[in-house]
């Protein structure tokens, strides 16, 4: 479970081709660094979806109380000897969810949100980079309802409690069923069921990366005014990179989803000099994972730049099938991705070779 922001420290030129550009880049942090995709008018904790698991009634408690409490704060995201801190501020209103999103370390960042609708700001270049889509960052957690999640996860609600920000908190357990994905130990406000603190574990426990509240409020003591972003965005180029919906298996891929995850969305994307990528996402409720496929360049792609990478949770796996750069990353271990990569095989009808 990651943080915005640390997308372009993540994937050097042995990984996602630099030529997707500054608007991919983008995508890729609110992809990569968040807890995004929820499928629109999946309301976690309705009253008619609750099931009866208790730890998944807190889950979806716990996405509730992120989509629909008004909180700010400022949280640190922790990734082996890195530290990144941004602060938040969400607000729900007459006109829905609003939110902003301002990184504190780096380059300058902001995130700032209306509904389905984000704009990722970049100064250096004068930028606003816009996603009609929903991204859950932090404190949200969940990637669907989570009903699938007792079927690949035990959950553990512990009787002891933590302190996270000043506020008492819950501990949780999601130990996995298999070694296809992480563990995690998160703490929920106990008043509120806001997530204070979330971190990710590997097989012996040892903690990978984490994402902690420093300081919060929650309810009124929020200001609306801090929603405005700090810098002047008038001039500034505004880029919407358009969306194609595609299905992969009928173009001839045959991409091997893990057992546990399920396809949340296919699409594709425009790259430079007219050319497409296209993505799979796959999640278990938790955990996500895009396949990225670009087509190999003979003019400017290196035949070497393959292979795996690691940053905290977060892992890549890049190989070349036939004519093409296919690419894995998520927040599971690495052998989940080379899986992935190694077993997808590329069978295109007849008209598409």
């Amino acid at each position: 479970m990651a943080v915005v922001g640390q997308t372009s420290t993540r994937f050097p030129q042995n990984g996602i081709s630099q030529r997707m550009g500054a608007n991919l880049v983008c995508y890729l942090l609110v992809l990569t660094a968040t807890v995004v995709l929820a499928r629109p008018g999946q309301a976690a904790g309705s009253p008619q979806s609750l099931p009866a698991d208790p730890g998944i009634v807190l889950l979806q408690k716990v996405q509730a109380a992120a989509r629909e409490l008004d909180y700010s704060g400022v949280y640190t995201y922790q990734q082996g000897t890195m530290m990144v801190s941004s602060r938040v501020v969400h607000i729900v209103d007459g006109t829905g969810e609003r939110e902003r999103i301002e990184m504190l370390d780096g380059p300058p960042r902001e995130y700032v949100r209306h509904n389905d609708i984000t704009q990722c700001l970049i100064p250096e270049k004068k930028l606003i980079i816009l996603e009609r889509r929903r991204g859950d960052r932090f404190p949200g957690m969940l990637l669907d309802d989570g009903k699938s999640i007792p079927a690949n996860y035990v959950i553990k609600i512990s009787e002891s409690h933590n302190r996270i920000a000043g506020r008492e908190c819950t501990i949780v357990e999601l130990v996995p069923k298999d070694q296809q994905r992480y563990g995690y130990r998160i703490c929920t406000d106990s008043k509120t069921n806001l997530l204070l603190k979330a971190q990710t574990v590997d097989s012996d426990q040892a903690v990978i990366d984490q994402i902690s509240f420093n300081s919060l409020q929650v309810g009124d003591k929020v200001a609306s005014q801090d929603l405005a972003s700090s810098w002047n965005t008038r001039g500034w180029e505004i880029v919407e990179t358009p969306m194609k919906s595609v299905n992969l298996a009928k173009d001839g891929w045959r991409i091997p989803v893990p057992p546990g995850f399920h396809a949340l969305t296919q699409v594709s994307r425009p790259m430079k000099a007219g050319r497409k990528v296209s993505q799979l996402v796959v999640s278990d409720g938790i955990a996500a994972i895009s396949v990225f496929i670009e087509p190999f360049d003979d003019a400017h792609d290196n035949p070497l730049a393959k292979g795996a990478m690691r940053r905290g949770a977060m892992n890549v796996f890049r190989t070349r099938i036939d004519d093409y750069w296919l690419t894995a990353l998520g927040e599971v271990p690495a052998q989940t991705l080379r899986d992935i990569a190694e077993r997808t095989e590329y069978v295109p009808a007849a008209g598409n070779k």
